[in-house]
């Protein structure tokens, strides 16, 4: 049971690191797309460099919380160990 305990708890942790970043983008996705409808402006690019900077601003932001989330979670493997 511990080690599905562990499991459940590193798939926490994965999700609360990976939700921002995944939602963010998918919400920028999203506005694009829908700009792009009403405007019939079809540039993929615009899609993809409003993705990638709406990440790498996340990451900017967010970037410290999520390292110590994970060092945290690393932290109480190797004290299980």
């Amino acid at each position: 049971m511990e080690v599905v305990d562990i499991l459940r708890e590193g798939i926490g942790v994965a999700l609360k690191i990976g939700a921002p970043i995944l939602l963010l983008s998918m919400l920028v996705g999203i506005l694009v797309a829908i700009f792009q409808a009403v405007t019939q402006i079809h540039e993929q690019s615009l899609s993809f460099i409003l993705k990638l900077i709406v990440v790498v601003l996340v990451l900017l932001v967010g970037g410290g919380w999520m390292l110590e989330t994970l060092q945290d979670f690393a932290r109480y493997l190797f004290t299980l160990m």
